[in-house]
């Protein structure tokens, strides 16, 4: 891929259109890979968006050539210092180019920063392409867990760079 200018960036409630377009894309490109269905976003108004990105966490987007193409959740670590990456997506057309790297870096960044010593994350079993970049990353496969609601997932951990 030629090179790219790839920039991540903290969003809030401010910024519910952005992260709204971009959840409902993930959703409906990939709706295998999420907890959400797509049902359950499309509907929802502007004070649910809101509140959403108002919740604990950083929610960052990935611009490349300045169009939003990307997004993930940082959670703040747990007490055993484990914080976690939730709901990273990127663009069909912005893979390849070092987005996904970009946002999870960002994450460990985040995580750093909060003093977590791990980062984890869940990969639904099937999704070797995504297990797959996260091993690539350092993530190490702990097993298989089986959701409530019968779906069973990867949980993957790494060690968090103190900053």
């Amino acid at each position: 891929m030629a090179d790219c200018t790839i920039t991540v960036r903290e969003v809030g409630p401010d910024d519910w259109l952005t992260w709204r377009a971009l959840r409902l894309a993930a959703l409906a490109e990939a709706p295998e890979a999420f907890h959400s269905r797509l049902e359950d976003w499309l509907g929802t108004g502007e004070q649910e968006w809101r509140e959403r990105l108002a919740a604990p966490g950083r929610y960052l987007v990935a611009d490349v050539e300045g169009k939003p193409c990307g997004q993930v959740v940082a959670i703040p670590p747990d007490p055993d210092g484990t914080a976690d990456l939730i709901a990273l997506w990127v663009a069909p057309y912005a893979r390849g180019r070092g987005t996904a790297d970009a946002l999870v870096d960002a994450v460990l960044d985040c995580a750093a920063g909060w003093g977590a010593s791990r980062l984890a994350l869940h990969v639904v079993v099937g999704n070797d392409r995504a297990a797959a970049f996260y091993r690539r990353l350092g993530f190490a496969d702990l097993g298989p867990i089986e959701r409530p609601d019968g779906i069973t997932e990867h949980r993957m951990e790494r060690a968090v760079r103190r900053a």
